[in-house]
């Protein structure tokens, strides 16, 4: 392995001054408060998303799930009839995050794409433990495909998609359902997922040690996902350990700097090796976190117009 220092991009670098220069900065979330810390990260993803311009069609939408209402913000694309729609998990280690931040990021792959994204506010541990955020992702997945056409999309192409935490629970909840025999689905899009609970992988070893996600914060975040450390072991928490023939095509995104990188390199073997399309985009210089930073880092815009590109050639009209 090379342990030469890494070439950083020199405007993650910038954004991350720009952000501690306004005080937008997440105090660690296995000490701090975590009404401290969820409010720290809403503010960064406001600030984020400053200058955003709401698609016309944008709504915020109340859906019946197996834990009570689910909030969700659904993006319809400027005149489309009947669009694709992907079913869209946040990041945020099962535990923050929230619609708002990711308004920026979903209207611009929506725009880019032509593909509708219903933003999915799953119930958040540790007030809401495994598997809830899980059962509500897949629930809202099986609406759609029933009742899709009523929110003015095409229930018979659909996508489920998320990033980090998100992204686990997106490849969780297609396996799911394809274990059910149900073919709702005929698109992942994976950004730096958390796909197994391996916190001692190379690139975990390598990336995970210093700033931003590291090993502790993401056993904490474990810890506090889990109810009993035997769920480690579970597919709906580890999904890489089902068995991945016959999922759905994939696109997958994560940074070479990322401790999740190996996580996204060992998925895309193994869905290549299932027989199951998959494409895998690593992006030089960019650690974990980087897709809603596409008004600070070009890199992160390129990443979202692959994405859009990745919905596109799944949906051709």
């Amino acid at each position: 392995m090379n342990d030469a220092a890494p070439w950083i991009d020199p405007e993650l670098v910038a954004a991350g001054r720009l952000l501690q220069s306004r005080g937008l900065v997440t105090p660690d979330r296995t000490q701090a408060p975590l009404s401290e810390v969820r409010a720290a990260v809403d503010r960064i993803g406001a600030f984020l998303g400053e200058g955003s311009v709401p698609l016309r069609g944008e709504r915020d939408v109340s859906l019946p799930g197996p834990h009570g209402q689910v909030p969700c913000r659904l993006y319809l694309p400027d005149n489309a009839e009947k669009p694709p729609l992907i079913i869209y998990a946040h990041g945020g280690g099962f535990m923050q995050g929230s619609l708002p931040s990711w308004d920026a990021m979903l209207r611009e792959l929506v725009r880019q794409s032509g593909v509708a994204a219903l933003s999915v506010d799953y119930k958040l541990s540790p007030e809401h433990r495994f598997p809830v955020a899980f059962d509500e992702i897949v629930a809202v997945i099986r609406l759609a495909a029933r009742e899709g056409s009523e929110f003015g999309i095409d229930p018979k192409r659909l996508a489920v998609g998320g990033d980090s935490a998100g992204a686990n629970l997106a490849l969780a909840a297609a396996v799911a359902l394809r274990d059910g025999g149900e073919r709702a689905l005929d698109f992942l899009l994976l950004i730096y997922g958390c796909f197994s609970t391996d916190t001692e992988s190379q690139s975990w070893q390598r990336f995970g040690r210093g700033a931003g996600l590291s090993q502790t914060q993401m056993r904490w975040i474990w810890e506090t996902y889990l109810e009993r450390p035997e769920q480690q072991r579970d597919r709906r928490a580890a999904p890489i350990l089902a068995n991945l023939a016959g999922l759905p095509a994939a696109h997958l995104v994560v940074g070479n700097l990322d401790p999740l990188l190996d996580d996204s390199h060992r998925l895309a073997n193994g869905l290549t090796r299932a027989g199951v399309p998959c494409e895998l985009k690593v992006y030089e210089g960019l650690n974990h976190g980087f897709i809603r930073y596409g008004r600070l880092i070009a890199a992160a815009r390129r990443a979202v117009g692959d994405c859009a590109a990745a919905l596109q050639k799944a949906f051709p009209d």
